[in-house]
């Protein structure tokens, strides 16, 4: 038997005794020792002779029964929750902050989630492995979970956290009822494989405590990459679970107490409670007693072994480094999804939406992420594992993005397959202290691709915009597009998203991210872009979006796309008929500053137009014709079902009245099916808007 020594026979000893549910004083009462000989061995200070050494070995190195066989009961680690007593000043947190930082929607838990997986990506040569898996249990499946959590040990502390008064507490009072009545539980399972796992110690720094023991801390890999800064994501975990608790199993990229595979731990969020006259702050812990001095009673991770792991539903695919969460009575708080069906759609379409660039490649770019949803119920498969298509669920960009890795963009569009690109220009601004005499900045090219939307593109004529791991930030409508623009896509690539190196793609990339708040839904004022650079950092952010309104408006006014045979979605939206009285063209006359558009399941089409008006001293009367653009003959007009003013004009007998000096306005309209010619999605809608000038009549 191969003696241990040095820390490692600490990190074992220590191992030994948390896998045994031995105390530091159980096991000296075995050897016939005092106590403090041994907490000496625990904590490093001292090591025992080699012969004591075997001893130890011999008593504690067996399977659990062996070395319990000398006083100790039971047949593994004693598992327990621990509650974090309430302070001793009288504070009291009625829930977690960070929890409410974010809409426990499923589409958030996606996005948060899963930009954190991508910012701890471990090979860069393989993409990420995301898997959200929905499991419902009822019966016998839903009795041996809750055994294996301990739901016992928690019942009293739900019951009387869920008898006060305050938000938190409603909800957990609905979620213990629904628990009782339907006699069902939906888990959620949120995983990740070629990350980086939950490294570092349990209390000091590092992954594992920044996650589980912690809040904002953005503990993050690659931090100048990062999505993520805030350290608020994993609360959406939390959120997204009716009872406050999620249980983890992580495989570490880094040994921790000389071992990977296992590291299991559970967190539960809830209010200040009372339980048989003790007060609690509200967060617990579900582990093995600490046995160390400074942390004594506390519960700590374990090395977990596969069954209780199965018995957890926290079971891992393969050795690949990562972690699953599982979350603990899921749901959908925003009301939209509800069924098992409703909620795997909805986490397919999150991830699409947010992730899609991320998940294409090229002959010069990896996919960085690779995506699955599975649901179950009791073990068996109600919906098969779906795994996110982005080339489905965004044709028209993922293309686009094809072309631009593949080397194959062009600079005027001369067809419908062609992708265009062009660079647009970001100003970094200075630092605060190191711009004296800099001028304005770093000058940062950004890339911009545009390409024809898709005949099944609901949402189109936008710019998609994004940095670092390529997830979506925002979708930005670019401003005063010319009349009777064709929808297309557009793709704006910023900082590391663009693929590049160098010292402007690091500086624009902690500019965006300093620009972001914490649901990295838009670049805009923060109090981080204030507080880190010079003045003029938001005026620098304007003129990006305007140099990006700029080369969207210089590309599809150079398009030359011809028009395709029976489209199914709309090609020429808007046409303005821009005739002044006497029968002279205007030379100023209303522009097209936004259009929407969509055909519902009666065939009719929906337009939502926004104008800009150029300035006047009279009122604009425009009458809307809608007319069909069919595979052959002429264009007849078809009737409105619906005109409606929306914002700063009105209607009237047909036409849209609009007040002198308005500068924009937006209406909507609806056709009438009974006087369509065909069937709506087999022809081309154009708006002709007939404009005089006068008064309104």
């Amino acid at each position: 038997m191969a003696v241990r020594h040095g820390d490692e026979f600490r990190v074992w000893l220590r191992q030994r005794l948390r896998h045994t549910g031995t105390t530091p004083a159980d096991l000296a009462d075995r050897l016939g020792l005092t106590v403090a000989p041994v907490s000496a061995w625990v904590s490093g200070r001292s090591e025992p002779q080699d012969h004591v050494k075997r001893i130890l070995m011999d008593l504690l190195d067996g399977p659990p029964t062996a070395a319990l066989a000398a006083g100790g009961g039971g047949t593994g680690p004693t598992l327990r929750w621990h509650h974090r007593p309430a302070h001793a000043d009288g504070g009291r947190e009625y829930g977690s902050p960070a929890a409410f930082a974010f809409d426990a929607d499923l589409s958030v838990l996606a996005r948060e989630a899963t930009q954190n997986s991508l910012d701890e990506r471990r090979d860069p040569a393989r993409p990420v492995r995301v898997v959200y898996s929905l499991h419902e249990l009822s019966g016998t499946h839903l009795e041996s979970f809750l055994r294996a959590m301990r739901w016992d040990e928690l019942r009293a502390h739900y019951v009387e956290a869920a008898s006060a008064q305050q938000k938190v507490s409603r909800s957990l009072k609905a979620a213990l009822d629904d628990l009782e009545e339907s006699g069902s539980l939906l888990l959620l399972r949120v995983e990740d494989y070629n990350a980086a796992g939950l490294t570092g110690p349990e209390y000091r720094d590092g992954r594992y405590a920044a996650v589980v023991r912690r809040q904002l801390d953005s503990h993050k890999q690659h931090e100048v990459r990062a999505g993520g800064s805030y350290g608020l994501g994993k609360a959406t975990l939390w959120a997204t679970s009716r009872f406050g608790l999620v249980l983890i199993n992580s495989t570490l990229s880094e040994p921790h107490e000389g071992r990977t595979r296992g590291r299991v731990a559970g967190r539960l969020d809830l209010p200040w409670h009372q339980v048989d006259g003790r007060s609690f702050a509200g967060p617990a812990w579900f582990g093995t007693p600490d046995t160390d001095a400074a942390h004594e009673g506390v519960s700590r991770s374990w090395w977990a072994d596969d069954r209780t792991v199965r018995e957890l539903h926290l079971e891992r695919a393969d050795e690949a480094p990562g972690t699953s969460f599982l979350i603990v009575g899921a749901h959908d708080a925003s009301g939209d999804a509800e069924s098992l069906q409703e909620m795997h759609d909805k986490l397919v379409r999150s991830l699409a939406d947010g992730f899609w660039a991320a998940m294409v490649g090229g002959k010069n770019a990896d996919a960085l992420l690779e995506a699955r949803v599975a649901t179950l119920r009791n073990g068996e498969v109600l919906i098969p594992e779906e795994r996110v298509d982005p080339h489905l669920h965004h044709p028209a960009s993922s293309h686009a993005m094809r072309a631009y890795f593949d080397g194959d963009t062009v600079p005027t569009l001369t067809s419908a397959e062609q992708v265009a690109r062009v660079d647009v220009p970001l100003v970094v601004p200075p630092l605060k202290g190191q711009g004296r005499g800099r001028g304005k900045g770093t000058e940062h090219r950004a890339v911009l691709l545009l390409t024809p939307a898709a005949d099944t593109d609901v949402r189109h004529s936008r710019v998609a915009c994004m940095r670092g791991s390529r997830m979506t930030i925002a979708e930005h409508r670019p401003r005063e597009l010319p009349l009777g623009t064709a929808p297309f896509q557009a793709v704006l690539l910023a900082g590391y998203a663009t693929g590049r190196e160098g010292q402007d793609v690091e500086a624009a990339e902690a500019f965006l991210r300093a620009s972001e708040p914490p649901e990295h839904d838009r670049w805009d004022r923060t109090e981080e872009l204030t507080s880190l650079y010079e003045r003029g950092a938001l005026s620098r952010l304007k003129e990006f979006r305007a140099e990006i309104d700029k080369a969207v408006r210089a590309l599809i006014g150079r398009r030359e796309t011809p028009r395709g045979e029976g489209p199914e979605v709309l090609r020429d939206l808007l046409r303005l008929d821009a005739v002044a009285p006497g029968g002279r063209r205007s030379q100023s006359f209303p522009v097209v500053r936004s259009i929407q558009a969509r055909v519902d399941d009666r065939g009719a089409w929906h337009v939502t137009v926004g104008l800009k008006l150029p300035d006047a001293m009279d009122p604009w009367v425009l009458t809307p014709v809608a007319k069909f653009d069919v595979r052959s003959g002429g264009r007849p007009a078809v009737g409105w079902a619906e005109l409606t003013a929306l914002d700063d004009c009105r209607v009237a007998d047909g036409n849209l009245l609009i007040e002198a000096g308005r500068r924009t306005a937006v209406f909507s309209g609806v056709t009438d099916p009974s006087t369509h010619p065909v069937r709506g999605t087999l022809a081309r809608l154009a708006v002709d808007l007939q404009k005089a000038r006068g008064g309104a009549s």
